[in-house]
């Protein structure tokens, strides 16, 4: 799901994760961290992984072994804005935009 600059991707986390089938954790950072979001996963069966805020009043413990693993995501994100016409969003079109994702994801896969 593409959004706006403006809007905070924890707003449409909810709508993008029902597309998907539960899973028995979810990886994500503090930008994550929504009482709303927590509640809705553990509803889902699914275990939060998120490590919470520093200025939450209550801190929620989080597996560090298994957020240690969310390094192979931002590797991920980093080759990709590798690309400086991704990482500007250079495509102001929205299929544009996901073909040049498309064809730097399968270059990259090839390199």
């Amino acid at each position: 799901m593409l959004t706006p600059g403006n809007v905070h991707d924890c707003k449409v986390a909810e709508a993008c994760l029902t597309a998907l089938p539960p899973t028995s954790h979810l990886v994500a950072d503090k930008g994550y961290d929504s009482q709303k979001l927590r509640e809705w996963l553990e509803d889902r069966g699914t275990a939060p992984v998120i490590p919470p805020r520093s200025n939450r009043k209550v801190q929620y413990a989080y597996d560090k072994t298994i957020y240690r693993e969310r390094n192979v995501i931002e590797r991920m994100f980093c080759r990709l804005k590798d690309w400086r016409r991704i990482a500007t969003r250079f495509e102001r079109n929205i299929i544009n935009f996901m073909a040049a994702i498309v064809l730097a994801a399968a270059v990259i896969w090839w390199l």
